[in-house]
């Protein structure tokens, strides 16, 4: 099979009265494109929800013989949790828990000096228990490595127990020098796949010498609405209950307000780095991921794809219930540099005589294709699963390419799959 080392993903997902992602005041996301403008969901608010989807195709339930993958811990409390507190469950002193941790994390991830000011204004022994251990940002640590660190600090906590004296932090200090030397830091840095599944497919900045720093495999465009922005605003009212029994007449609101709702078909765009991801899954060279394809990658691309169909942002759930399945995925594979297609939709669609917004989209899309073809010469690969007036893109996409989403992604998935 000839190397295609990118996959994009396009999706057309239809919302009708919903709130799918807010700015800082409660209002819809919003960008200007092609002089109008459109609602938007970030990146960010996608990946969350698909990499914390649950069901038979959730990322974390993958399992190919070896138990579940591990995922990454996101939290300012990962070293205050599930490193501190477990020592003291497992009997080690409190105090020497503490100090165990937070000289373990001034290894790792280095003293900040807001950190180094704190010590000097403030005593340990002031500092409340619940404040011990936190990070000032947010860390993002695989599984894998939170168990190593564990590990470490209980032999560094012991290492101080048996060493003797009365200076807890000169012993703590001094058995973490001993214990954390340059092979341990190489084994933390080189643990197969020890940022945790997401950060392999979403990335992972870290500014420690001793993580790895993983670059995204998976690039997540904002979706944005393929038309101008349909907005309306919602009043609404809670009624007392109990002060309506007590007066029949009285209108029993106890709470009157407002919310943004907003209706869109929305252009959704992914593009799929497939040697790094190889590279990021398992450790290996880029240049080599050919060599290293096989069923972990695969069954990534296969879930990815049908978690980014069938996921909604899951804002105002109660009031709006906004789950959506895609109305259409298209699927390219090729050897050249990804391009998204939203330029599709520079030009903001209308809606037809009747109404129908679809169709338009769909006439709109196969002619950016067939643009594109003519200008660019022939395109990568392309498979499609859609609903609706389809035949609109039968002068871009023939028949042939297309079936059901379980078809289109399994052949998308065959990229990286073993050679």
């Amino acid at each position: 099979m000839t190397d295609q080392p990118f996959l994009q993903i396009h999706t057309l997902t239809s919302y009708p009265a919903s709130l799918l992602n807010r700015d800082d005041v409660g209002f819809a996301k919003r960008i200007p494109f092609g002089g109008a403008t459109r609602v938007r969901v970030s990146s960010q608010c996608l990946k969350r929800h698909w990499r914390r989807a649950q069901g038979p195709h959730a990322l974390s339930s993958i399992d190919l013989g070896e138990g579940p993958v591990a995922m990454s811990v996101r939290s300012r409390v990962t070293f205050q949790q599930l490193v501190r507190d477990r020592m003291v469950d497992e009997g080690v002193d409190s105090a020497l828990a503490v100090a165990a941790t937070e000289e373990l994390m001034k290894l790792v991830l280095g003293e900040s000096a807001k950190a180094k000011e704190k010590k000097k204004s403030k005593g340990a022994e002031a500092e409340e228990a619940d404040d011990s251990c936190k990070t000032s940002q947010l860390t993002v640590l695989g599984r894998p490595e939170v168990d190593f660190l564990f590990a470490e600090a209980m032999a560094i906590a012991q290492g101080a127990e048996e060493a003797g004296g009365k200076d807890l932090a000169k012993k703590v200090q001094a058995a973490a020098k001993a214990r954390f030397d340059r092979e341990r830091q190489k084994n933390l840095k080189g643990l197969r796949m020890g940022a945790g599944l997401d950060a392999a497919l979403f990335g992972r900045m870290v500014t420690s010498d001793m993580l790895a720093r993983t670059d995204a495999a998976i690039h997540v465009a904002h979706a944005f609405t393929v038309h101008e922005e349909m907005t309306e605003s919602d009043f609404f009212s809670a009624v007392d209950d109990l002060e309506q029994e007590r007066d029949d007449s009285a209108m029993g609101s106890g709470h009157i307000g407002s919310a943004e709702l907003t209706t869109g078909l929305y252009y959704g765009y992914v593009a799929v780095d497939l040697p790094l991801l190889v590279s990021n899954l398992h450790g290996v060279e880029r240049k080599d991921w050919t060599e290293h394809r096989g069923p972990l990658a695969a069954e990534v691309i296969r879930r990815i794809i049908r978690l980014i169909a069938t996921v909604s942002p899951g804002a105002k759930l109660g009031s709006t219930a906004p789950h959506s399945y895609a109305q259409l995925v298209l699927l390219e594979r090729g050897a050249e540099q990804p391009r998204s297609l939203a330029n599709a939709f520079l030009k903001p669609v209308r809606p037809d005589r009747e109404g129908d917004i679809v169709g338009g989209t769909y006439t709109a899309l196969g002619k950016h294709l067939e643009d594109l073809e003519q200008m660019f010469g022939p395109g990568p690969e392309r498979r499609f699963a859609g609903m609706g007036p389809v035949e609109a893109l039968a002068p871009a996409l023939g028949q042939e390419q297309r079936g059901n989403l379980d078809e289109v992604a399994g052949w998308a998935a065959s990229a990286a799959a073993e050679g």
